[in-house]
């Protein structure tokens, strides 16, 4: 009788990989290093806290995992595509079937309304019912009712849910976001960031958030700590 040998599944791929990343920028003072060889590995699913000061690096990281920066040296993978050498116009589609993005203030488009902000990435992309899927997004971050307001006649946790029904309508693998609930008060960040997460765990969207506030932090399973431009922590929790 031929014994049959059970073959381990391989783990998945990280959904972030970079390797020996470094970003070095000019300026009249001579080469500003901003970052200096990190190494870092995000698996798919992960809810990652990325904390350290002003001017450590987190923004100029996130913005090189989302492709919106390109590295000095080092490797970028992201989600299984190596973003180093890739073209403007590779880039966005790389952004537009992968990432999603949430920024502290908003960048809504002020001439369009929510339905309408919302639609444009599905636009892009040549969906045939763009408009359709913004409308069900929007009525998910609970905005169904402001579907034709423009930017400026919502308050700032309304323009802030209008950015999220953007970053998730085209169910990205990844959302970064970077400080979402800056512009906002207590009361209403706190609603941000409970649909934040609520959307990512439902959508099986990896999350990065970059954030100042400890309590923050403490909702993701993991936090990485920045500082001169080097990670210093990396903290799992259970």
């Amino acid at each position: 009788m031929q014994s049959s040998i059970t073959t381990p599944a391989a783990a998945p791929s990280p959904i972030v990989e970079l390797t020996g990343l470094e970003l070095t920028l000019s300026s009249g003072a001579g080469q500003v290093h901003i970052l200096r060889g990190i190494d870092v590995e995000i698996g798919a699913g992960e809810q990652v806290a990325l904390v350290g000061a002003s001017g450590a690096g987190k923004s100029s990281m996130m913005m090189i995992i989302g492709g919106l920066e390109s590295a000095t040296l080092g490797g970028v993978r992201v989600a299984g595509r190596d973003l180093t050498g890739m073209s403007e116009d590779e880039l966005a589609l790389f952004r537009r079937e992968n990432v999603g993005i949430v920024f502290q203030s908003f960048h809504l488009v002020p001439t369009m309304t929510a339905l309408e902000n919302v639609a444009v990435p599905l636009e892009f992309a040549g969906h045939p019912d763009a408009f359709g899927m913004a409308k069900a997004e929007l009525e998910t971050v609970g905005l169904g009712h402001r579907l034709e307001h423009y930017p400026g006649q919502l308050s700032g946790g309304e323009q802030q849910r209008v950015a999220l029904a953007r970053a998730f309508v085209t169910e990205p693998r990844l959302l970064l976001a970077d400080e979402p609930t800056g512009n906002l008060d207590g009361d209403t960040g706190q609603q941000i960031i409970e649909l934040m997460f609520r959307l990512s765990e439902e959508k099986g969207t990896t999350l990065l958030l970059i954030t100042h506030d400890p309590a923050l932090a403490l909702r993701c399973a993991r936090e990485l700590r920045i500082a001169d431009g080097r990670i210093v922590g990396d903290e799992t929790r259970p």
